[in-house]
């Protein structure tokens, strides 16, 4: 999978990110077991889609390899918004984007956003 990287489960810690089925999760808890007479340990993941605030949990070995997203940040100057599109000029590199409006978020042409993209995917993720 392009913009991840591969990690064993017992290494990711809560608050961090992590992919299933192609889609950026963050990880709101783990919980850990111990080995039994015939199996390893497990660990039960409960993960928060950062694009839909979809909940999902996942379990797997703590030795499993799990994918985990490249994540990019950054800010920009909001040059219009047309409908549910927010048009701003990144500040790195002067490059223009096209973001999705997040409703929760006051944003507004002249002002300054910052931005996350992971797996090709952007979102707005605070106004200043």
């Amino acid at each position: 999978m392009p913009g991840t990287t591969r990690v064993e489960i017992r290494t990711l810690k809560v608050g961090r990110y992590c992919c299933v089925d192609e889609k950026a999760y963050k990880i709101n808890s783990i919980s850990k077991s111990k080995p039994g007479k015939h199996g390893s340990a497990k660990a039960r993941l409960e993960l928060v889609d950062i694009f839909s605030g979809q909940k999902i949990y996942h379990v797997g070995t703590v030795t499993e390899s799990i994918n985990v997203p490249l994540l990019e940040k950054g800010t920009a100057m909001v040059t219009h918004i047309e409908g549910e599109e927010v048009h701003a000029m990144n500040m790195r590199d002067h490059s223009m984007m096209i973001l999705p409006v997040e409703p929760d978020l006051n944003v507004e042409a002249g002002n300054e956003i910052m931005w996350m993209e992971a797996l090709g995917r952007y979102k707005i993720i605070r106004d200043h």
